[in-house]
């Protein structure tokens, strides 16, 4: 578990954290715990390839949390389900009393180009990702929603995750990348529905050495173990879970060891008058492509 803040920015603070056993979101879930917030631990308890985990790795953080001193509860439920989705906010709700901070982390691969990607390769990932997200979302939104119909003031947050790969585009992560772009433009409309009830929503894009990263061929993870801790984005999302982020929303935050930056995301670039005869429209394209910057990539701020 993390070392205590010296600061307990997150006190009575009760936060849900998918994706939770391992990795980010056992970070998340021990550095907000560590903040004082009260954490559901969410885990389906599964290998990336889906396949049963015995190591039950969620388990351990839970244990991890209690045994100094903070407060944690064990979810098991499938974000990727609708219903289930449901019930994990129900039991943050039934077990601590409400919900201040949804983390949505949870995740898997299926890497594969485009011409080999199967149905079932995209759908997986589409679904724990994107409409996990989603379900995650709703759910949470519905019970903010209702406290405040119920007279209550809430400083309530989102916390979703986005990737480079959503921003930036990566080969051979159709699916991946299509979701977490899916997760940052939902995370933007999210930020303009729930503000009216005192809800913010931001992304996180985490860069950290973590078994997914490791599975991506060519990724020498053991290089990168200090600039890529998941310590440096938890950073990052305990200070948007707590008061301290308040006002900031429909941000997304490239958080890693190396660098911290905030996406600019799309912008309105060169403009023309339009035509329909297709030899002026040659010309006027081929020339706003040419002043255009190119498209921003993974390396980093140009």
């Amino acid at each position: 578990m993390a070392e205590p803040m010296t600061e307990r920015s997150c006190e009575g603070r009760v936060a849900v954290v998918t994706g939770a056993g391992r990795g980010l979101g056992a970070a998340y879930a021990e550095r907000l715990a560590a903040a004082g917030a009260r954490i559901v631990v969410n885990d389906l308890g599964v290998t990336l390839d889906g396949a049963p985990d015995p190591a039950s790795p969620a388990a351990a953080v839970v244990d991890r949390i209690t045994e100094l001193g903070g407060s944690a509860v064990l979810s098991g439920h499938d974000v990727a389900d609708r219903e289930q989705a449901g019930a994990l906010v129900q039991f943050a709700v039934d077990t601590f009393g409400h919900l201040d901070v949804l983390v949505n982390n949870a995740g898997i691969l299926r890497d594969r180009s485009i011409v080999k990607m199967t149905d079932a390769e995209f759908d997986a990932v589409i679904g724990v990702h994107l409409k996990g997200t989603f379900n995650t979302m709703h759910h949470a939104a519905v019970h903010w929603r209702q406290r405040v119909d119920h007279g209550a003031r809430l400083d309530a947050r989102l916390i979703n995750t986005t990737s480079v790969a959503g921003l930036f585009g990566n080969v051979g992560q159709a699916n991946y990348a299509a979701a977490k772009a899916g997760i940052a433009a939902m995370t933007l409309v999210a930020s303009k529905e729930l503000a009216r009830w005192g809800v913010t929503a931001n992304c996180v894009s985490p860069g950290a050495a973590t078994r997914m990263l490791a599975s991506i061929p060519g990724r020498d993870v053991a290089a990168l173990a200090e600039t890529m801790s998941p310590q440096w984005p938890a950073a990052v999302v305990e200070w948007l879970a707590s008061a301290r982020s308040a006002g900031v929303t429909g941000r997304v935050f490239l958080a890693s060891g190396r660098r911290i930056s905030v996406a600019e995301g799309w912008e309105h670039g060169p403009s023309a008058e339009p035509s329909k005869d297709l030899d002026t429209l040659d010309n006027v394209l081929r020339e706003l492509v040419d002043t255009a910057r190119p498209n921003a990539d993974m390396r980093g701020p140009r």
